[in-house]
């Protein structure tokens, strides 16, 4: 009699997996590096440089959309005050949001290219040189 049974639910897109060996494999042990990639100080400067980039950038946009949803919110005089030209002061502060949410795009993209590639390229030389190396 077989394991499997002979018919799949509609969520089974396959027969389960065969059961696993009873004993398991012998580990082998785990290639020693002179320098692991995980703890070179190069790695942590460039995963902090990132998500220093990437929160600067998000609080950059989602600050701005969030000072302006809490403007209409609680400051409904001040978002409706007349402006010259016909506009009131919510229509022009939404019609900002697409500028200050550009200015985050390039001013994230010149960032990363002058703090973050550098790093990435260094480690990614240093990487490709033990590579030739072994």
């Amino acid at each position: 009699m077989s394991p499997y049974p002979e018919y799949l639910y509609p969520w089974q897109s396959s027969p389960p997996a065969p059961p696993l060996p009873p004993h398991p494999l012998p580990q082998q042990p785990l290639p020693t590096h002179q320098h692991a990639p995980g703890r070179h100080s190069d790695l942590r400067r460039l995963r902090s440089a990132y998500r220093r980039l990437r929160r600067v950038a998000s609080l950059t946009a989602l600050g701005y959309f969030t000072l302006f949803l809490l403007l209409s919110g609680l400051a409904p005089g001040l978002m409706g005050s007349e402006l010259p030209g016909g506009l009131n002061t919510g229509l022009l502060l939404g019609l900002c949001q697409l500028p200050v949410t550009l200015v985050a795009i390039a001013v994230y993209e010149q960032s990363a290219r002058h703090r973050v590639d550098p790093l990435a390229e260094s480690l990614r030389r240093q990487g490709l040189g033990r590579r030739a190396a072994q």
